[in-house]
């Protein structure tokens, strides 16, 4: 089978929709969503209506919790704002009762056996769902990826994709599809053959200024959320 790993939408189906057109023309048969739908950015009821076209499996996210906290009022919009921009909220307001529980109810971790190929889907890493691993983490921390009993750790949450070959696995960080903080204007996510366990890192390019004036204006005071789209990016 050939499976689309994808990560960190926040909220952000310009970069979404072009992943899933060159999954299908890829002829990516599922979905495995390593959380962060949410946060951000404005469009989560947009982005749930395209994965349902999908068969995919869901973990959530810290995200995800930040949208069950706001829901119970344990942590204030005042709170979320400033950092994070709007997109909590708008996701309380856009999403029905039933998708709110079905993201903040997913599990942290997920394994899968597709085909000959057993994957473990994380957010972060699969010792703590919000550690956050990078390209230039020490190497023993890395390693720990390889205690686990599976071909591949599938991980996203700091948005920069790479890949760490362990004795036993393979460790990948699929980036980010919705705001990659290596280069804007990017989606960052990977096909795997399950039946081969071979695998490729992808690269889509979207149009990141529709999502700019979205921000004018709904967020125009949060400067991090139009500066990590031009990060990086000339055009």
């Amino acid at each position: 089978m050939i499976v689309a790993v994808i990560s960190d939408i926040h909220g952000n189906h310009y970069a979404l929709e072009k992943v899933l057109n060159e999954a299908k023309n890829s002829d990516v048969e599922k979905l495995l969503v390593l959380g962060d739908i949410v946060g951000y950015y404005y469009t989560p009821d947009r982005i749930l209506s395209m994965l349902d076209e999908w068969d995919y499996e869901l973990i959530r996210g810290n995200h995800e919790i930040l949208l069950q906290q706001l829901s119970n009022n344990e942590i204030s919009l005042s709170t979320l704002q400033p950092k994070y921009g709007s997109g909590h909220k708008i996701a309380l307001d856009r999403l029905e009762k039933e998708q709110i529980h079905k993201l903040v109810s997913a599990p942290d971790q997920q394994k899968l056996k597709i085909d000959n190929t057993t994957v473990l889907m994380c957010h972060g890493s699969n010792w703590d769902p919000y550690f956050y691993l990078y390209p230039d983490t020490d190497e023993e921390i890395l390693k720990r990826s390889g205690e686990v009993n599976a071909d591949f750790v599938f991980v996203g949450h700091s948005h920069y994709a790479f890949v760490h070959h362990n004795e036993n696995n393979v460790l990948v960080n699929v980036g980010s599809v919705g705001q990659s903080r290596a280069k804007g204007g990017i989606a960052n996510w990977l096909i795997l053959d399950t039946v081969s366990q071979t695998f490729e890192l992808k690269e889509t390019s979207y149009d990141v200024n529709p999502l700019i004036e979205d921000v004018k204006k709904i967020d125009p005071e949060v400067d991090y959320l139009i500066n990590v789209l031009k990060r990086n990016n000339e055009n």
